[in-house]
């Protein structure tokens, strides 16, 4: 198995929990180190964003950043004080277009529709039935031929120090690539990480681009390309 990566897993509680405190704590420590690297799944989602890109659960916004180099717009949400004032400060020293904005992600209303949609490591950090109505949510507000990058720590997982007793959820191995029916999948696969005590962080991660439909014409099956590097 591979080191587990340095991503953000950002919980979303304005209010002070334990996974907010965790992560704080953490970005605080990257903006001091200067670790910016890219993990394996930002790697992978970054030269599929084009346009107008959300970046929900931002983290330190490393990839927000990596995709405005390219020529994105990027709005990136995150609970954390601590990424989100680092965001903004290397946003105007950089001059980048790169929105950092502090929220709640549980309820956090989304008023347009972008051409990315990136969601790595959140949404296990709310209860299941918060989880799957803002994976909807977020899929709602990919355009037509737009793309959505979902990632999620998935049942296998024996890690779970960064979670409330009573706030996360597990996805089933299979359930988030089925949340995807309909959409032509560019990638999916199951990966597991080391993490400490001996324990595994086992993720799922689809890469997905919204179906044009034309009208009058009914769908036919779902392509499925697994073009991604290794």
């Amino acid at each position: 198995m591979l080191q587990a990566p340095g991503r953000h897993m950002t919980p979303l509680h304005m209010t002070t929990n334990r996974s907010v405190d965790f992560f704080d704590a953490q970005f605080q420590q990257q903006a001091h180190g200067h670790d910016f690297a890219l993990n394996p799944f930002e790697r992978a989602a970054l030269s599929h964003l084009r346009g107008r890109v959300l970046d929900f659960g931002c983290g330190m916004g490393n990839l927000a950043f990596e995709a405005a180099r390219q020529g994105c717009s990027v709005l990136a949400l995150d609970a954390s004080p601590a990424a989100v004032a680092h965001i903004r400060q290397r946003a105007g020293a950089e001059r980048l277009p790169v929105e950092a904005v502090r929220a709640d992600l549980r309820d956090h209303p989304l008023d347009e529709d972008f051409d990315a949609v990136v969601c790595i490591g959140l949404l296990m950090f709310f209860d299941c039935p918060t989880a799957l109505r803002v994976l909807a949510q977020l899929q709602a507000r990919v355009r037509a031929g737009g793309i959505a990058v979902v990632n999620v720590l998935v049942e296998g997982t024996t890690y779970l120090d960064m979670f409330d007793a009573e706030g996360h959820c597990l996805f089933a191995r299979s359930e988030l690539e089925g949340r995807f029916d309909g959409w032509d999948i560019l990638h999916a696969e199951l990966r597991d990480f080391e993490a400490p005590g001996g324990r595994t962080k086992s993720f799922a991660t689809v890469i997905a681009r919204k179906a044009i439909r034309k009208p009058g014409i009914a769908p036919g099956p779902t392509p499925r390309h697994d073009d991604l590097p290794a």
